[in-house]
């Protein structure tokens, strides 16, 4: 069963919200809702009525295999076409699928977040 635009972005925040370390806000217009971890962003949901989409991050082949798949799957809005797809309510768009989606954007981010470099102590250093 697909899911209606409201739902579409109902479930897209409670499946950000689910994860560890979310922040969300308004920084660009009242109209975006955006989700970050470590200030990265990972969601971005369209409050216009006329535009209920949700924009995640993506690699650029399963993008484009996801585009392929369903009509509702369009390049990312706002954002680079190649790295993020825009979800519309639709055909095949399940509550599963924009879960899927939102958790795939999420770990892409957090996977490409900069490592920290273990301390040295200093007496080993110089030992």
């Amino acid at each position: 069963m697909s899911t209606a635009g409201d739902r579409l972005q109902d479930t897209a925040r409670q499946a950000a919200l689910a994860l560890p370390d979310v922040s969300h806000g308004r920084p660009f217009t009242p109209a975006l809702d955006v989700y970050k971890v470590a200030g990265k962003v990972f969601l971005i949901i369209t409050d216009d009525p006329d535009q209920q989409i949700i924009t995640v991050k993506c690699e650029p082949e399963h993008a484009r295999a996801q585009q392929r798949g369903y009509p509702s799957i369009t390049p990312g809005r706002y954002l680079d076409k190649r790295h993020w797809i825009s979800l519309g309510p639709g055909p095949g768009i399940t509550q599963r699928l924009v879960t899927d989606a939102v958790e795939n954007s999420y770990d892409l981010v957090v996977e490409r977040l900069p490592r920290r470099e273990p301390r040295c102590s200093m007496s080993a250093a110089s030992g």
